[in-house]
């Protein structure tokens, strides 16, 4: 079952990069695994899926030993300072930095092991109360602040966009965040690049990689609905 939902949005992604008339290998897919099992994730990677995401440090830290080592861990969780060190040295990319004193101990961290971390700026682009994430206002003056520390590197910017029943309703949240990655390449910050934009998830994906995404976060789509009660 696992492999035909896979298969299914594997058809969605191409469908959508058709429409746009990009291509399939400029869209990498990143299949959230939280809350799930190690062997459905195990299931996933035998059908090639070498991206997972985790919204938890725990969760990270508990299936990194019992998988594969070429796994790229994705931190799209909303991430504590004091958690940091547990997954400095395994996150492929942290797509939830939206403050300056996260990404000050990010920097303390990767320095402990020679290492520069790339992270993305995530943005409330929607301005929901209840999520995480700078404002589009705020948003430049983040990443200047966070281009002098000198073992991170910024690739882009992330979004969660708002739960809606039709997905053509986030295509403006889309389109904005989208805008304002060209408005920051613009700049030409040093240590900054604007080359990934991680939006779009189960409901909407294929409307965001119609409006620029390079990054998709799929859960639902491929793993099914999510039991936080287990």
């Amino acid at each position: 079952m696992l492999a035909d939902n896979l298969r299914q949005v594997e058809e969605n992604i191409n469908t959508a990069c058709i429409r746009r008339g990009r291509k399939r290998e400029e869209i990498t897919l990143v299949a959230v695994s939280k809350t799930k099992p190690v062997t459905m994730l195990q299931e996933i990677y035998d059908c090639g899926i070498r991206n997972f995401g985790e919204n938890k440090v725990q969760e990270i830290c508990e299936k990194r030993d019992e998988l594969p080592k070429d796994i790229n861990w994705h931190m799209i969780g909303h991430l504590q300072r004091n958690k940091v060190k547990y997954i400095i040295g395994d996150v492929a990319l942290i797509h939830s930095v939206d403050t300056y004193r996260l990404a000050e101990e990010i920097n303390i961290q990767a320095k402990k092991i020679k290492r520069i971390v790339p992270v993305l700026i995530e943005v409330n682009i929607a301005r929901e109360a209840t999520k995480f994430g700078i404002s589009r206002e705020e948003t430049l003056q983040l990443v200047t602040e966070i281009s002098k520390l000198d073992s991170i590197r910024i690739e882009g910017l992330m979004t969660i966009a708002p739960f809606v029943e039709n997905p053509e309703d986030n295509r403006a949240y889309f389109r904005e965040i989208k805008e304002l990655s060209v408005d920051i390449a613009a700049k030409n910050i040093d240590n900054v690049s604007m080359d990934i934009l991680s939006m779009g998830m189960t409901g909407d994906y294929m409307v965001a990689i119609e409006e620029g995404a390079t990054i998709v976060r799929v859960g639902t789509g491929i793993f099914g609905a999510r039991n936080y009660n287990k």
